[in-house]
């Protein structure tokens, strides 16, 4: 039977419903507190010196524990996102915010994993996970506890002594995300983390970043061009318009996790994320036509009265 797909724009102060964690000495069950709640709201960014928006007014939230991947045609803003997320950036209206308070520089509570590992070549494996830690003057006995159970979780306790170039490009990616989760961050933030991966070893990782995922119920924001990996991974996927950036469409993927990326659920909703991005791709084309049209007619291409196709 076909799993149940919603296609939809939250509004904004909706959530899904809220885990229920045991509460020991009263013997009954509560919400947990919200922690990870990332909002974007009506924010837009416009290009450096310019009033031209690479994103418009885009209002997005992540709520605690939500897998949130974004999809779109190449520069509808998905990186942009990802940096006013971190706080890399600023935006020009609107506002971003972590649990309700203003994010307003990067800092530890939001960790950010890229497509290029970016490892220190002269350190160890254990050591480029530790050098957070080391930074933020944790004492020492603590960081080899983290560091150990970041190497752990990643599947890598036997590579800590490694150096990058010793490591494969999949191992070297899992470095960099243990690197990110041993800051314990409120919100993990990737950036097309294995697009430079091939595709079994991309295949590996989906499976394991699923396992993680699961075992820390981090809030992820997650960028990628797979439509594959958006449906296997999110809980909710969000295509963008482009030129400027504007939320096109939300669709809700109501599998259980983990998913098989081969059932026939996963495919069905592969194919209506594939056929938003088909159509938002021809729309800008048809515009950028049409602009092109208009801004050179009768320049470029005179009066029509030169046989442009003669002789072809």
């Amino acid at each position: 039977m076909m799993s149940t797909l919603t296609k939809t724009s939250i509004r904004e102060g909706e959530a899904p419903s809220e885990p229920i964690v045991p509460r020991a000495k009263a013997g009954r069950t509560e919400p947990r507190v919200p922690f990870g709640k990332l909002a974007l709201s009506y924010v837009t960014k416009r290009f450096n010196g310019t009033q031209i928006p690479v994103i418009e007014s885009i209002s997005l939230t992540c709520y605690p524990g939500e897998f949130v991947v974004v999809v779109g045609p190449s520069g509808c803003g998905k990186t942009t996102l990802l940096n006013l997320a971190a706080g890399i950036i600023r935006p020009d209206d609107g506002a971003v915010t972590l649990d309700d308070k203003p994010i307003t520089a990067p800092g530890p509570d939001r960790a950010m994993v890229f497509q290029e590992h970016g490892l220190f070549s002269w350190l160890t494996a254990a050591q480029n996970i530790e050098f957070g830690l080391k930074m933020q003057g944790i004492a020492k006995s603590e960081r080899i506890d983290r560091v150990a159970d970041a190497l752990k979780m990643v599947h890598l306790s036997h590579s800590g002594k490694k150096y990058p170039h010793q490591l494969s490009g999949g191992m070297r990616q899992r470095v960099a995300i243990a690197r990110a989760m041993v800051m314990n961050p409120a919100v993990l933030l990737m950036d097309e983390p294995f697009a430079a991966l091939d595709a079994q070893t991309r295949f590996l990782l989906h499976e394991q970043l699923q396992d993680l995922w699961m075992q820390t119920k981090k809030t992820i924001l997650f960028v990628t061009h797979s439509v594959a990996e958006a449906v296997r991974l999110a809980d909710r996927v969000v295509v963008l318009h482009a030129h400027p950036g504007r939320i096109r469409t939300e669709i809700k993927v109501a599998l259980a996790h983990p998913r098989d990326p081969h059932s026939a659920d996963v495919a069905h909703i592969a194919r209506i994320v594939r056929r938003e991005i088909e159509e938002e791709v021809n729309r800008v084309n048809a515009q950028l036509a049409d602009e092109f049209r208009a801004g050179t007619k009768g320049d470029l291409l005179g009066d029509g009265s030169v046989d442009l196709g003669g002789g072809i």
